[in-house]
Formats: C-alpha cells, sequence, structure tokens
C-alpha cells in the first residue's frame, strides 16, 4: 500500500466535509471544493479524520488511494488557508497591473497582454513587477501561475521574461568572437 494513504487527513477547525456516494465535498472560510472519489479507494470519517484506502490490493487500487488522500488533503487545506503564488517580471519595462478581474501586461510585445482571472482566483499586484495569485484550488493556482508565465517565459540569455518568484534561471554564455 502507498505510503501516503496510511497517513490520515486531519480537517482544520471550521471545515465541514460531507460525503455523496464517491462525491466528497469541503467547505471552509476561503471556498468550497468537490472531488469524485475514484471508484478503487475507501473513504472512512472518524470525527475530524478522514482515511483513505484501497478496496483490493492491486497496484492501480494502492496507487490511487495514495492520489486521492493527496487530492483530499491539498482540498482541506486550500478550504481552510488557501494557496498562493508569487511571479516575477525581469525586463525592462515589463510591467503588470489588475484592472478589477483583468491582468494588464506589458511584456515588450507591440500591444498589451490581457489576462482574465478564473472564478476563484484572486489577482495582486503589489508593485508592477509583482503579480501574486491566490485561491483554493492548489491545482487551479499553479496553472493560472502557468499560463500567465506562458506569455513571455524567462529567456536563457539576459533571463528577461516572467517567472516564479525564487525560480533560478540559469544563463547561457553568449557566443565568443
Amino acid at each position: 500500500m502507498s505510503r501516503i494513504a496510511k497517513e490520515p487527513v486531519e480537517l482544520p477547525e471550521g471545515v465541514e466535509f460531507n460525503q455523496n456516494g464517491n462525491i466528497v465535498t469541503l467547505k471552509g472560510s476561503k471556498g468550497e471544493l468537490s472531488l469524485e472519489l475514484n471508484s478503487e479507494v475507501e473513504l472512512k470519517q472518524d470525527e475530524n479524520v478522514l482515511s483513505l484506502a484501497p478496496r483490493s490490493g492491486s497496484r492501480f487500487s494502492r496507487a490511487m488511494a495514495g492520489t486521492m488522500r493527496a487530492l483530499v488533503a491539498n482540498m482541506a487545506e486550500g478550504v481552510s488557508q488557501g494557496f498562493e503564488r508569487k511571479l516575477e517580471l525581469v525586463g525592462v519595462g515589463y510591467r503588470a497591473h489588475l484592472q478589477g478581474k483583468k491582468l494588464n501586461l506589458t511584456l515588450g510585445f507591440s500591444h498589451p497582454v490581457v489576462y482574465e482571472a478564473p472564478g476563484g482566483i484572486s489577482l495582486e499586484t503589489p508593485s508592477q513587477t509583482e503579480i501574486v495569485i491566490r485561491g483554493a484550488d492548489k491545482q487551479q493556482v499553479g496553472q493560472v501561475a502557468a499560463e500567465i508565465r506562458r506569455f513571455r517565459p524567462p529567456e536563457p540569455y539576459k533571463g528577461k521574461g516572467v517567472r516564479y518568484a525564487n525560480e533560478r534561471v540559469i544563463l547561457k554564455e553568449a557566443k565568443k568572437k
């Protein structure tokens, strides 16, 4: 059995748990998230502790038990604390500013890039070169960060572009004469 699946998931205070068949719903201060459990995984609740176990001894069942446990644990953390991802803009003239739910990016193109945040995600620009993405769903926060980064990923010669905070960009050496 997966070692991750053996760990129980403790629900933080203020998180409500509801199970309707294979659908698990967690509700907290940051929002509400739902997940459809795989049919190979069994979920048991003991007050505010959830434990997941494989229904059979098959390799797939054991693997799915670990995966589902990780997803439920991320949901519990997301609805109670939320997730955050920071992006930095590196380059002369590269700027970001927020207009409502739309993020306007100036990334050295002949036109401004406009990105509209999906539901459940909040964007913030503490400075012109920083973007903070917050939300309850870990996968959605990471996906939005990746989509914004995809507009202008860091290039390997000067390091200009949109990068994750604390991302190390290894620069290539310029061509020798």
